[in-house]
């Protein structure tokens, strides 16, 4: 009771505020069946009861079950940035997967162009 987070604006987040947060998260990622449940027991090692509570929004991770929920969700993760007041790194993190994505990109077209121009030639 009583802990809060500071967020974007400097005020301080409330323990209920990081529930929902971190519930809302998990079930972005994951949906909200019982292989949801599963899937972050396995990440943290928790039991099914505090699995279940985390999706309720009952509870929240704490320690090193936060740590273990960050490492293996890119929503959590986003979340936990959010309301840190961090949501810049969240960007940034972004910026360097659009751009490794636009680069394999990049090579598989060069690769097609490459292709393109030994069948040309060729051909004449």
């Amino acid at each position: 009771m009583g802990k809060t987070f500071p967020d974007e604006d400097g005020r301080r987040v409330d323990r209920l505020e990081y529930q929902a947060a971190i519930s809302a998260a998990l079930k972005r990622e994951l949906g909200g069946s019982h292989l949801a449940i599963k899937t972050a027991m396995k990440w943290t090692g928790v039991s099914e009861r505090t699995a279940k509570n985390w999706f309720a929004g009952s509870h929240g991770p704490a320690g090193e079950h936060l740590i273990e929920l960050l490492r293996h969700s890119e929503e959590v993760a986003g979340a936990v940035l959010s309301l840190s007041g961090r949501s810049e790194l969240r960007v940034m993190a972004g910026l360097h997967q659009t751009r490794e994505t636009l680069r394999l990109v990049l090579d598989a077209l060069d690769a097609l162009l490459e292709a393109s121009a030994s069948e040309a030639g060729e051909n004449e």
